[in-house]
């Protein structure tokens, strides 16, 4: 680190807006306590975390602001505008702990800061500007602890919602695997029951294995039957049933739907009629419908645990908790995950249309941070719609960027508020709803984490979030 040192006259520091005001002996005394000092480009002004020594002011040069934000090095800001300032902003705070950088600031280019210790800022604001110290102690301190208390409270509420969909959402296969379980159980039991019947020794060993031959012909049936219309079905049946009474098969009204859902019609019945002859054929055709039903609820089964895994999947894809912070990853994969955890949210009366892109290459990108976004984003678009309208999530590709725009049907954002929707604690709901930080935190992530672009287009009928994403590593 070069550690070249030299001193600025009043009239230099003057130039800066920060010190403009400021009187000729004020100037002097800062003058004779700052230093000038230079950083090639690469090189640190001050790390974050380190002892907060000094106050800087950029002379010349470009410097970039970074935050470790768990783990990862996030770029706040970049300039070259001389005057701009950091480092010890709070030394006049009279907090008895050590005071640290909370960030760090690094060369880009050559540049030249003023350094100004700690120490001396700190007693120049408190005795200069008694009054303005005390307002600005007030306001960093009751910021610090709103943005805590809110921003925990909007963690700790997103997550409820989310968890609560995602409860609701596992509840229904959850469910439907219980109840299927419980009947197949039954079935199994009533299956084994006449299948003792059948062999007590009433059928010759030939015949037995040409009705279990039947038996592994209706599972395949039933494996592939398509399914029916209601009217298809129901004329299905009405002719099973007809056959059933012919053969003196009790209950026939209760079989027939199971042999239709499982694909057998009376010419099939024939042949387990002609298998087993005419005293025998009610047993063997219950103990072919236990079958059937048996392998229909098998089916309802794996459909549950698939829903099921399929939900678990989407609620590991969009926590990312696995998975490396900073990674190459799939956007639709991202969206497809977050409207799965928001579906329980989604009205009957909303229609959601996606329109994906498919040529789109994998981006570089913090995946769980933009699926903060993409939350924020389609809850805002669900509240302004209210019960009915259409959720399109679109996706395309501009230039070296990758472009997913949410849009929907409400009312639209007012042009005089438009500007300040990016702005912390703003919102436009009702007290107690919102927060106003869901835009704000989407902003940060997508211009200073990714380094991108969000912007919004709104009419009556008609609003769109447009984000932009770079296609390679900034």
């Amino acid at each position: 680190m070069n550690t070249e040192s030299d001193r600025l006259t009043p009239e230099e520091l003057r130039r800066l807006f920060l010190f403009e005001s400021l009187d000729p002996e004020q100037l002097a005394h800062l003058c004779a306590h700052g230093r000038v000092e230079r950083r090639r480009a690469g090189e640190a002004v001050y790390v974050e975390g380190e002892p907060a020594s000094c106050f800087y002011v950029l002379l010349e040069g470009t410097v970039t602001m970074h935050r470790r934000v768990q783990g990862d090095d996030v770029e706040l800001s970049r300039t070259s505008q001389p005057g701009v300032y950091g480092g010890a902003m709070q030394a006049y705070v009279g907090d008895p702990a050590e005071q640290r950088y909370q960030n760090s600031l690094f060369a880009v280019t050559d540049c030249a800061v003023f350094a100004l210790p700690a120490a001396i800022i700190a007693d120049a604001m408190r005795t200069w500007f008694p009054m303005a110290t005390h307002l600005l102690e007030g306001l960093f301190i009751g910021m610090r602890n709103t943005q805590t208390i809110v921003g925990e409270r909007e963690r700790l509420l997103a997550l409820g919602a989310l968890s609560a969909g995602l409860t609701h959402e596992l509840n229904n296969p959850a469910a439907a695997a219980v109840r299927a379980t419980a009947a197949l159980r039954d079935r199994v039991a009533k299956m084994r029951h006449k299948l003792a019947m059948i062999a007590d020794g009433r059928l010759d060993g030939r015949r037995l294995h040409e009705l279990v031959g039947l038996q592994e012909e209706a599972v395949k049936r039933a494996a592939a039957a398509p399914p029916l219309t209601p009217l298809a079905a129901s004329d299905a049946e009405d002719e099973l049933t007809d056959w059933l009474d012919d053969h003196d098969v009790r209950g026939a009204w209760d079989l027939a739907p199971t042999l239709v859902a499982g694909g057998i019609d009376s010419g099939w019945l024939g042949q387990v009629d002609a298998a087993v002859g005419g005293e025998d054929v009610e047993s063997a055709i219950r103990w072919i419908a236990y079958t059937i039903d048996t392998e229909l609820l098998m089916g309802e089964i794996d459909d549950a645990v698939s829903r099921i895994s399929g939900l678990v999947g989407a609620a590991k894809q969009y926590s990312q908790l696995d998975r490396a912070p900073y990674q190459t990853v799939d956007v639709h994969d991202l969206l497809d995950a977050t409207l799965v955890m928001l579906q329980a949210k989604i009205p009957p009366g909303v229609r959601v249309v996606k329109e994906y892109d498919e040529n789109l290459p994998a981006v570089p990108a913090y995946a769980a941070e933009l699926n903060q976004v993409w939350t924020n984003l389609i809850d805002n678009a669900l509240g302004a719609m209210g019960d009915t309208g259409t959720l399109t999530i679109r996706t395309a590709r501009k230039e070296d960027r990758l472009i997913v725009e949410v849009r929907d049907t409400g009312g639209g954002i007012p042009p005089e508020i438009r500007p300040r929707i990016f702005e912390p604690f703003y919102t436009t709901k009702p007290v107690g709803e919102g927060t106003g930080l869901g835009l704000d935190i989407s902003y940060r992530i997508v211009v200073n984490k990714h380094h991108g672009d969000i912007r919004v287009q709104s009419q009556p009928g008609d609003t769109r979030f447009i984000v932009l994403l770079p296609m390679t590593p900034a």
